[in-house]
């Protein structure tokens, strides 16, 4: 989920200097069609298209990109049989074509539109027409209601053809889906550990509670924030379809009210820590959708806070892969204390 990494630290970083994407690729390659990487102005880079090899030389480009204010295709040919260096430092034996965008103007205008979108957990894509030998760069937005073919499954894929308008103008299509969100509602002790296997999972997290002394940076780095109490932490976060939720705040009566009031949304999964038979208490006889999975995690024999974290964040996974095919009734049957 490197992507929204990516939109971030341009959102926050001035300085952000140039864009490289991996336009084509034949043969074998350590990175496919749609990897990208920001190349920082104080040579720090965000990212990855290439095990370490591509990067140095890549950086030698970012000058004069940033200087013109013009993109640049750059190309690294592996194929030749007799080009041992290259083949054994990446890998792999194929041909990758990089284009270098200036991260300024329109094109810095559109990474935060999509950064918005994705904000909002809608999937965009992001469309440049192409000429003047990859110099000359117009981009432009399509959000879900104008695809006209279902999602691939990659958090961010470029696809490339040549458009039927001009012989010389090529098009390029980068599709981003939002990074899966998963919502911690309580923030004691035993939710660091959660956050932290998260956030390295590659999930977006929000620690949620209503006491403002636990939720530091400190205590979860890498996360976002939300204080305040149940009623009005469900209208701050904007629930959407694609969100993970797990309550784990311990305390009775606030599990209960957030509960209820986040399962008025539809959610990819809402998972509540505790027995089966306080579950179906704090539930009170609300009909239970299947995204609503008690106890939380998968059933692993965990114990302690970092195993259990284990439990829950391998649940999340096979959730978001679709590989889920643990039967309800296997889960309403277990019983775990915490």
């Amino acid at each position: 989920m490197e992507a929204y990494d990516i939109l971030q630290a341009v959102q926050s970083n001035c300085q952000a200097r140039v864009l490289a994407s991996v336009i084509h690729v034949e043969g074998h390659a350590y990175r496919k069609q749609g990897a990208i990487m920001l190349l920082m102005a104080d040579g720090s880079m965000v990212g990855s298209i290439s095990p370490g090899c591509l990067e140095a030389d890549l950086f030698a480009y970012v000058p004069a990109v940033w200087e013109s204010q013009k993109s640049q295709m750059v190309e690294y040919d592996m194929r030749p049989a007799d080009d041992f260096g290259w083949g054994e430092t990446i890998g792999c034996g194929g041909l990758i074509r990089i284009l270098l965008e200036p991260v300024s103007g329109e094109m810095l205008v559109s990474l935060l539109a999509v950064k918005a979108f994705l904000d909002r957990g809608e999937s965009v894509q992001l469309v440049r027409e192409i000429t003047e030998g990859y110099s000359g760069i117009a981009y432009s937005l399509h959000g879900y209601e104008q695809f006209q073919q279902p999602y691939p499954t990659a958090a961010c894929l470029l696809e490339d053809h040549v458009s039927d308008r001009q012989s010389s103008l090529s098009s390029h299509i980068s599709l981003f889906k939002p990074k899966p969100r998963v919502i911690v509602f309580g923030a004691n002790a035993d939710a660091m550990p959660l956050v932290q296997m998260a956030v390295s999972s590659g999930f977006r997290v929000v620690v949620a509670d209503w006491r403002e002394a636990y939720c530091t940076e400190a205590r979860f780095p890498g996360a976002e924030i939300e204080v305040a109490f149940p009623e009005q932490l469900v209208m701050q976060l904007k629930l959407n379809a694609q969100d993970y939720i797990v309550v784990m705040s311990h305390q009775f009566e606030k599990d209960a009210l957030f509960v209820k009031e986040a399962m008025k949304f539809s959610l990819r999964y809402l998972g509540i820590m505790g027995s089966r038979e306080r579950t179906e208490k704090l539930l009170g006889g609300i009909e239970r959708p299947e995204w609503v999975r008690y106890p939380v995690g998968l059933p692993i024999g965990s114990e302690g806070p970092v195993e259990n974290a284990v439990s829950i964040v391998a649940e999340l996974i096979s959730i978001k892969r679709g590989v889920d095919r643990a039967p309800s009734i296997e889960r309403e049957s277990r019983s775990r204390l915490w």
